[in-house]
């Protein structure tokens, strides 16, 4: 049976095998959570996103991923994504955000990872409403990962209380006989 669990606490200290940063589009640092993990991470890291960004032009597009190394942080590798920023809902940003988690997921499945830790993506410095973003997150999360064979548990890691609470909300009243949810 695979696992889902809602945790309240800092991402880049949290060990498993795949931490998905909420980057920029270019690969090369940004702002809130982006900004702490390629600090954290490191030389190694920023420099494998460095080759990236100049193998695909100085831009990833909203909703792809790429794979690095996770440099110096507990983990075996990092899914960089983007997601992208609230502009009122009228520019498939919910198809974007949507985008984001799946393709973090295929990533994920394809270095054969166990356990993968969610941020609350694009809800910070992308403004997304927190509200929808946790149900975007949630509905994909939960109604793909019974089709990848390595992914075993999926973390939603929320440093802030606010949006802990959503998740939590939300997390609360599903009932999948397929996965098994935890709060913590």
């Amino acid at each position: 049976m695979k696992l889902v669990t809602l945790i309240n606490t800092d991402i880049t200290e949290f060990t498993v095998d795949v931490i998905v940063n909420s980057a920029n589009k270019s690969l090369l640092g940004g702002g809130g959570l982006d900004y702490i993990i390629q600090k954290k991470a490191g030389i190694k890291m920023q420099n494998e996103c460095r080759r990236i960004h100049d193998e695909i032009g100085g831009s990833l597009a909203n909703g792809h991923a790429v794979v690095t190394t996770a440099g110096n942080l507990p983990s075996k590798f990092l899914i960089h994504t983007v997601g992208p920023r609230w502009l009122g809902g009228t520019k498939n940003e919910t198809e974007e955000l949507c985008k984001a988690y799946l393709n973090s997921l295929i990533k994920a499945n394809e270095v054969q990872a166990k356990t993968v830790s969610f941020p609350s993506i694009s809800t910070g410095v992308y403004r997304y409403p927190k509200q929808e973003a946790a149900e975007i997150a949630i509905g994909t999360v939960l109604s793909s990962l019974p089709s990848f064979e390595h992914i075993e548990h999926v973390y939603f890691v929320c440093h802030d209380q606010e949006n802990f609470e959503i998740y939590k909300t939300i997390l609360s009243s599903l009932d999948d006989p397929n996965i098994k949810i935890n709060i913590s």
